[in-house]
This record gives C-alpha cells, structure tokens and sequence, in this order.
C-alpha cells in the first residue's frame, strides 16, 4: 500500500529507529512476529537482542529466578558487548527454542500415563487442548485456488476426536478438485487463539472432489441434505436443493494423532516410524492369540456401544483367504450379544438421518503386549442383510455392518426389534490380514 494513502504507516516508516525500538519494546513476542513481515525494516527492528532479551527473561522465572523488568535492566545484566556481538535475532531464535521445547515437555508428560482398555495415552484431550492444536480443511477449485476454513466445532469421544466445518460461504462444489485436511499448531502453544498466520501445517488426509456425487456412495439423507462417505473418515453434507456443501465432518482416531498432526509438512504426511518385530520361536501359536479390542459407535454425542474384549484368538485351521478370524460375539451365545443404546443414527442440526442408518466406529485393536496394533476411526452404515436368519426373523429385520481397509476388516450383524425399537449385535468378527500380522509378528502365516 502507497505511504500516501496510509498517512499512519508512512509517518511510522519514516520515524528514527530509536523511536520504533522504544515502542517495539511494549509489544508481545508475537506481536512482534506479526511486525517483522511488514517490510525489511520492520524485520530488522523486531530482531533486536535488547527487545528479545527482555522477552526471554520474562519467560525464564518459570524456571529459574533471573528477571528482567525493562530492556534497559536486561541490557545492563549482561555485558552491553555481549549483547552486541550477538548476530541479530539470536534472542528470537532462543526465545522460540526454549518455548517449543518447554511446550513439548510438557505434552509428553500428559501422554505418558496409558489407558489399561485402549492402550492409547489416558489424558490425549487435555494434551490436545494444552498444544492448542487445531484442524483447517483446504478446497481446491480446478484453477488453483484455495479456501481454507478453520473448525467450527468439536467433539471429543473415547478413542477419537470428531471435527465440524459447516456456514454459507462454502465454495461452488462443481469447481472443486480436492480437499485436505490439517493440523494446525500455533508457535508459541501458551497463545494459540492468537497466532492465526503463524500455524505450521501438518497434512493429514488427502480427498478427491472430482465427479463427488457420481464417484462416491450416499449412505443416508434427511429432508434436507444427502450424506457421502470419503475415505478415510470423511463426511460430507451436500444440499439437495442446488447441490452445495452443507457441511463436513471428520473423525480422527486418537493413535498418533498430535504426531500425524503437527510432524508432517504442508504437502507430505507424517509416517509411523517402523515397527520392529520381536519374534519368538518357543510359541508355535505365536502373533494368533492375546489380542484385545476396544470398539465405540457413536454419532454426534451420542454413545451407542462401547466396550472392551480381551483374549481374542486364531486357531490355524481358520486363517482363510489372507486372514485371521477373531470371534468377538459369537452368533450362536446369547450372552455375548450386545444393544445399541438409542435410536443409532447420524444426528446432525436437523432430525435423524432418513433411511440408512449411520454412525462413527472407532476400533483400537491391542496386540498381546497391550501396544496399538490396528486402529480407525471411520463412518460406517447398516443396510438390510440380504441372507434370511430363521432364527431372528421373528425378533425383526436383520442388519449387517461391515468396514474394510488394507490392514482388515469388521463384519457386524444385527436384529433389530419393534418394542422398544433397538438394535442387538448378535455377531461381531475381526478380520485381520495375515500381513498385517506377518510384517507386525515375523511369522510367516
């Protein structure tokens, strides 16, 4: 912008340094960040080790009793050469060092007490909430043009976190190529709500937006807005009249998810560091026995299922077509079957979903050291089951539920009932892939 039509910039651009330090010297460390991409002479001024300094020494009282009250006082604590043989800026980058390393300490203590039933760290919504994390999507129209939206609302469940983006700005759907979704993480995570322009991004999932409602399943609809599935975890609300974008949802499973959030960069995501098999040569049964699982249906707040299974096994004769199967409830024990509690549906700012019934699943299954071995957090729908069940035709229409990825699958059966209109799990099989199992144990099955 021309000086001359900001009167206020020009008279500050043409003011002595002196001055600018002076009133430099009142701002926040972030404030200062902010000024510093003014122009090169602002980027100078606000690297200045005597302001820094300052800053720093507020900073340090946490832990130690060094503090300064003016710039002045910090200059005459240490040596006015000291300060001077410093190259510009060094306070800065000290400034930020100690305040990302002492924000990350203090992460990595919350998320070391473990959760005995997920096997997941037991307090990752207080770590979330202490990092200031975030999550932006990002629409790309054909033309390269972006739209980055900030969340709107979330919902933090057992083992995931659900996220909302929903308003009137939403850009044409028939101009969209792709959406993305991210981590954002402020710089200085005692001020997140602060630092909008100062949030490293950390890419999570990729989607295609080409051909949406022809390339992709609808699974359920209300008077007003038609739901589709995006792998992996992604809703999206479309309007039925004009056939816009309603709204979005994500659900992301608390395994890895402040690392998958903030370690990746604006284009590559975070990988998992390699898991190193332990092997075993005495247990003949070894990488088939002493899994765990801990599931959660639910849907905007509501808990329909949840619950835990221990000791969950392979016998050799039944690993069939690359899998093995783990019997969680079995078809014909009627102890072992389980309700949906409620009306299962995906609930949003109108009534229940017409038609299909949908809701999030979110799977933590253990292996038998307690360690995270396969893990989502995905949409799923019951639809009517196309194989006759004489034995529960008389209780009501039979449902299935069934969800796939390339490290397995889960196949739910259910019956649901006329008075009260409820939901039985009547059979619930684990479908891990051998491997999965092979590159996690060093088996060979």
């Amino acid at each position: 912008m021309p000086h001359s039509s900001c009167p206020s910039l020009g008279c500050s651009l043409g003011m002595p340094s002196e001055i600018l330090l002076k009133i430099l010297s009142y701002l926040d460390a972030v404030s200062l960040l902010c000024i510093g991409c003014v122009n090169k002479r602002f980027y100078h001024l606000a690297n200045d080790n005597m302001i820094w300094l300052k800053i720093y020494s507020f900073f340090l009282p946490k832990r130690t009793n060094w503090k300064a009250k003016s710039v002045d006082e910090a200059a005459v604590s240490m040596n006015l050469t000291t300060l001077q043989d410093r190259e510009s800026g060094y306070w800065k980058k000290e400034y930020i060092v100690k305040q990302i390393t002492t924000g990350k300490t203090g992460i990595t203590q919350l998320l070391k007490p473990i959760n005995a039933y997920t096997g997941l760290p037991l307090k990752t919504k207080e770590a979330i909430k202490a990092s200031g994390l975030g999550w932006v999507i990002v629409l790309k129209d054909r033309n390269g043009k972006e739209y980055a939206m900030e969340q709107v609302e979330i919902l933090f469940n057992d083992t995931s976190v659900t996220l909302f983006w929903y308003g009137t700005s939403w850009p044409c759907l028939t101009s969209l190529s792709a959406l993305e979704l991210f981590g954002v993480t402020p710089l200085f995570f005692d001020r997140g709500k602060y630092q909008s322009r100062l949030q490293p991004r950390s890419i999570i999932a990729q989607y295609n937006l080409s051909n949406l409602t022809k390339a992709s399943k609808m699974i359920g609809f209300d008077t007003l807005v038609q739901l589709y599935s995006l792998n992996p975890g992604l809703l999206l609300g479309l309007w039925k009249k004009g056939n816009e974008i309603a709204f979005v949802m994500a659900s992301l499973h608390y395994h890895h998810l402040l690392e998958r959030s903030t370690l990746g960069s604006a284009t590559t995501q975070y990988v998992l560091p390699p898991h190193k098999p332990i092997l075993d040569d005495i247990d003949p049964k070894y990488g088939l026995h002493g899994y765990q699982l801990h599931i959660d249906m639910h849907s905007g707040g509501h808990a329909y299922m949840c619950g835990t299974f221990r000791n969950l096994f392979c016998r050799k004769e039944y690993i069939r077509n690359g899998y093995l199967r783990l019997s969680v409830v079995s078809y014909k024990n009627n102890s072992q079957h389980l309700p949906l509690v409620g009306k299962a549906g995906f609930f949003w700012k109108t009534d229940v979903f017409e038609g299909i019934n949908s809701f999030m699943m979110d799977v933590t299954v253990l292996d038998e050291a307690g360690k995270p071995f396969w893990c989502f957090s995905a949409p799923v729908f019951m639809k009517a089951s196309s194989e006759p069940d004489c034995f529960y035709d008389c209780m009501g229409p039979s449902y299935c539920l069934n969800y796939v990825d390339s490290d397995g699958k889960v196949c739910v059966k259910l019956v649901g009932m006329e008075e009260p209109k409820e939901y039985y799990i009547v059979s619930m099989v684990l479908y891990v892939s051998t491997k999965k199992v092979n590159s996690w144990y060093g088996t060979n099955y």
